[in-house]
């Protein structure tokens, strides 16, 4: 098969993408990224210097970053009704826009959160997890305004917003639960948890949520077995 994505089923960043191809039910090899082991690492590092994930390989072109992932797939291999980036202009930057603020201010805070507690004790920074959780509270707040008067994240219908939106609140919910004050991000996390793309993102993730740094406070349905 031509087309493959290189991943781990713990990274919400890949949880991104993956559940960009469930929307657009698109058939591609899944590979699973181990960057723990020296052979794997380096063949990865030769396609893709950064050593990000996910990262798509189309024959011969390889693309990284999960936003391009997502409309390079759309574009290439959507049906028109598929595209998780309308064509109109106005509603393409919303999206965009969207997508942006959901990986800047809640993917990379809550992942600085998970990061931190992975460290050794001595070299854990509670300033830093301190200030990511501060700036969690603030996304959740302008989340819940923009929220207002839209189903989904940038508006009537399901975009690579909502795509980037899935993975970073599953998590982050777990770091800094909503307030009661936001009740429509509350409701709009339900129907992403219902989305049936975001569902069976989870379910494939589920065996893997046992190494979840953060695992006991998992939602009951994804916390491990002891």
């Amino acid at each position: 098969m031509a087309l493959s994505l290189h991943f781990h089923p713990l990274s919400s960043f890949c949880h991104k993408a993956l559940i960009a191809l469930n929307e657009l039910d698109i058939d591609v090899e899944r590979r699973f990224l181990n960057l723990g082991d020296p052979a794997q690492r380096e063949a990865f590092l030769a396609l893709w210097p950064t050593g990000k994930m996910p990262l798509l390989v189309d024959g011969d072109r390889v693309v990284p970053e999960t936003s391009v992932i997502i409309e390079y797939l759309a574009k290439r291999y959507g049906r028109p009704d598929q595209q998780l980036v309308p064509t109109d202009e106005d509603a393409a930057l919303e999206v965009r826009l969207m997508d942006r603020l959901l990986d800047l201010y809640v993917m990379l805070p809550m992942q600085a959160i998970v990061g931190d507690r992975l460290r050794a004790e001595a070299d854990r920074d509670p300033i830093a997890v301190d200030k990511a959780r501060e700036t969690l509270a603030m996304a959740y707040g302008m989340l819940d305004k923009r929220l207002a008067d839209r189903e989904w994240a940038a508006g009537e219908h399901f975009s690579m917003a909502d795509c980037a939106a899935a993975p970073s609140l599953f998590y982050a919910a777990t770091l800094v639960p909503f307030g009661e004050s936001q009740q429509r991000l509350a409701a709009y996390y339900a129907r992403l948890m219902q989305r049936p793309s975001v569902v069976r993102t989870l379910d494939e993730a589920r065996p893997f949520f046992k190494f979840y740094p953060y695992r006991e406070v998992l939602p009951a349905e994804y916390a491990p077995a002891d």
